[in-house]
């Protein structure tokens, strides 16, 4: 025993175990023992002095236990902030489950679940048509997605949350006031609300396993300045599966049963790493320095992506919370969109995650899904430059009549499924509507009136189906 520890059994014992219970109560068994005893029995008295030697020795060897554990609990408090001073943050140590614990004891109800309807396989669920076998397949139920579900009116909902639940119930970061994107991928996976300690401590995680491998950076540092971003970001994330552990798993012969785990831990690996390779893209000529950049640990995932992004520090807190909020809000659209499909239709043949969401990217990218977006900025732009600043409500009239006549579609209204506006888009018109920084905005503005006149005028033009 050290001399350490010498001094806190010498010095603790009675501090330790003055006011427990069981001295209470050995106290009160020596009380009555002595009661009971017959007088001037020599026996009594030596089994008496006996129980009190054996009580003792008991109490003796639960204080130097006591003293182990106290000490055992000081030296791992003691290691536990050095790494956190390593790391630059605090300790977000917790009792509470982790992600791919509160995963894992979720397969067993699903497996059982999955076999209940596999027993029903013969059943049939609806009807195809050759319009469905030319023009895709809009409208069937030809899929089985947990997730989200969208509704025609009502929107999308997240296991049974709207967005506006999602905001009131899903933990926030340390800064800001927006719902985070870890959380929302938590209640995606699981079905299950985390805790603010369980997200602090994925936040954590993602941060830590954000590095990159240097061949990565070589092969962005290859690639033509004038190719697309949505290219490079598809290919390095493809080239992220040398660190594939479900492949290496796979290799080594796997049982089917276990695919889950190595897929889990590539899909963590993947979300830490993305917004590092998307930061190499955004900022090409500092490709070392981003590569080499030191996450806050203590800070959310889309902090951090912001601060590779060049914008991280307190000054710039408006866009982490948009950032937030819009990397949340897009976490999931029900799972038939063209990227969730393509990427469940490349891992079905056991392609690892990287290459698997590395093809729903190339989907992302096309200008009928994600590339939509960009489509919709330019078009907001090119009005701005055509009408000014200073614009009437008969200028954005007349813009969006120009472009209808010419043959055009405009970009940003119309919806697969949705026949009201989406909450998406509201959830973010709310956010603006609280920063003036961003309701002064010009761009904003423009499209801020947009949504109000585009529908009737599309309406008027009677040509589009679904407004939203």
């Amino acid at each position: 025993m050290s001399s350490a520890l010498e001094a806190d059994v010498k010095i603790r014992p009675r501090h330790l175990t003055k006011f427990t219970a069981e001295n209470r109560a050995v106290r009160e068994l020596k009380f009555t023992h002595k009661e009971q005893l017959p007088p001037f029995s020599r026996r009594n008295n030596v089994d008496r002095r006996r129980r009190r030697i054996n009580t003792s020795k008991q109490l003796h060897d639960r204080e130097i236990t006591m003293a182990f554990t106290a000490r055992a609990t000081r030296q791992a408090l003691r290691a536990a902030q050095k790494s956190s001073r390593q790391l630059g943050t605090r300790s977000y140590a917790t009792a509470e489950p982790d992600l791919k614990t509160v995963f894992k004891d979720a397969i067993p109800a699903k497996r059982e679940l999955l076999k209940q309807v596999k027993a029903r396989a013969d059943e049939n669920i609806g009807q195809v048509s050759i319009g469905n076998t030319i023009g895709g397949m809009r409208g069937l139920k030809a899929m089985v997605w947990e997730g989200s579900v969208l509704d025609a009116n009502e929107g999308i909902r997240f296991h049974g949350k709207t967005i506006k639940d999602c905001q009131k119930e899903l933990p926030k970061g340390t800064t800001g006031t927006e719902m985070l994107p870890e959380a929302m991928f938590w209640l995606l996976l699981t079905g299950q609300v985390p805790s603010t300690a369980q997200i602090r401590a994925f936040s954590r995680e993602l941060a830590e396993k954000s590095d990159l491998p240097k061949h990565i950076l070589d092969l962005v540092k290859s690639f033509p300045r004038d190719m697309h971003p949505m290219t490079q970001l598809s290919v390095a994330v493809a080239a992220l599966n040398t660190e594939s552990k479900f492949a290496k798993a796979y290799a080594d012969g796997i049982s089917k049963a276990d695919y889950w785990e190595p897929t889990f831990d590539d899909s963590i690996a993947l979300l830490a790493k993305i917004p590092r390779i998307a930061a190499l893209v955004f900022r090409p000529n500092e490709i070392n320095a981003v590569g080499a950049q030191k996450l806050d640990a203590s800070m959310d995932w889309a902090y951090n992506f912001a601060d590779l992004l060049g914008k991280g520090g307190k000054e710039h807190e408006s866009f982490h919370d948009v950032l937030r909020l819009y990397l949340a809000l897009h976490g999931d659209h029900e799972g038939g969109n063209v990227s969730a499909h393509a990427t469940h239709l490349v891992g079905s043949a056991l392609s690892d995650p990287f290459l698997s969401y590395s093809a729903g990217l190339l989907g992302l990218a096309g200008p009928l899904h994600g590339l939509a977006a960009q489509e919709v900025l330019r078009w907001i732009l090119n009005m701005k430059a055509k009408i000014g600043d200073n614009f009437t409500d008969q200028d954005v009239k007349d813009y969006l009549w120009s472009t209808l006549k010419s043959g055009q579609v405009v970009p940003g209204y119309g919806h697969g499924v949705l026949r009201k506006p989406d909450p998406r888009f509201e959830a973010l018109m709310d956010f603006a509507s609280t920063r003036p920084e961003i309701m002064e905005n010009p761009v904003f503005r423009l499209v801020k009136k947009n949504s109000e006149i585009a529908p009737g005028v599309l309406t008027e033009h009677g040509k589009v189906r679904i407004i939203c």
